[in-house]
C-alpha cells in the first residue's frame, strides 16, 4: 500500500492545490486529497527539507489546509501566516468537485490533527490500533466538531486494518472498528508482498 496522504512541507501547498485541480479535472471529478503534517524525519532529512518541531508542523499544516480551501474554492486567495503569504491568489480554472475535492486528514493527534481535521476534513484516517483506541480518538474528534460548530456526520471515518497474515483475523478487526463507528477499513498489506493472500483475505472480508 502507498501513502494515504501527503505530508504537506513537501510542496507549497499553492503548488499542491493547482496540482489537485489539475487531477480532479482530468479524473472526472475522482480525486480525494489526502494531506498530512508531515512524519518522516529520515526521508525529509535526506531530501534537504526542514521538517520542524511537532508544533511547529501542526501550526504550518493549519496554515497549508487553510490556503489549500482558499485556493479551490475562491476566486482569490490572500492570506498572511507564519509559514505561507498570498495576495491575490488565483487557481482557474476551478476542481469539477464542489466545493472542493474531498479532504483526507489523516493522525491522531488530540490538540492540533483531530482539531484541523475538525475545520477541514471530509474524512479523517485513524492511523490504526484498537477499536477502544478509535473511540476514544473519534470522540475527541467530534469534541472538536462541537466546539467549532461543525456537524461530525459531514466527515468520514476510516482506519487501517493490519493484515499480519490471517484473512479471518483481519476480517474481525475490521467488524470490530465498524462497530465502533469506522465507515471504512483500509487494509494495509506488509511487505513482502504476496498476490496469493488477496482471494481468501477478499472472501473473508465478503462474508462480514
Amino acid at each position: 500500500m502507498g501513502t494515504l496522504v501527503t505530508g504537506i512541507h513537501y510542496r507549497h501547498p499553492a503548488i499542491l492545490a493547482n496540482m489537485a485541480t489539475t487531477l480532479d479535472i482530468v479524473s472526472g471529478g475522482r480525486l480525494e486529497l489526502g494531506l498530512g503534517a508531515g512524519w518522516n524525519e529520515e526521508e525529509s532529512g535526506a531530501y534537504g527539507i526542514e521538517l520542524g518541531t511537532p508544533s511547529q508542523r501542526s501550526d504550518r499544516f493549519e496554515e497549508a489546509c487553510e490556503v489549500i480551501v482558499g485556493l479551490l474554492t475562491q476566486e482569490m486567495t490572500t492570506f498572511k501566516g507564519q509559514y505561507y503569504q498570498l495576495g491575490d491568489a488565483r487557481n482557474e480554472p476551478k476542481p469539477i468537485q464542489r466545493p472542493h475535492p474531498p479532504i483526507c486528514i489523516g493522525g491522531s493527534g488530540e490538540r492540533r490533527t483531530l482539531r484541523t481535521a475538525a475545520r477541514f476534513a471530509q474524512h479523517w484516517n485513524f492511523v490504526g490500533g484498537t477499536p477502544e483506541e478509535f473511540a476514544h480518538k473519534r470522540d475527541v474528534l467530534h469534541e472538536h466538531c462541537e466546539e467549532l460548530g461543525r456537524d461530525p456526520s459531514e466527515i468520514r471515518l476510516s482506519s487501517h486494518v493490519i493484515f499480519a497474515g490471517d484473512a479471518m483475523a483481519t476480517a474481525e478487526q475490521a467488524a470490530a472498528l465498524s462497530e465502533v463507528g469506522a465507515d471504512l477499513g483500509i487494509v494495509y498489506l506488509r511487505p513482502p508482498l504476496d498476490p496469493a493472500v488477496l482471494e481468501p483475505l477478499a472472501t473473508a472480508l465478503s462474508e462480514l
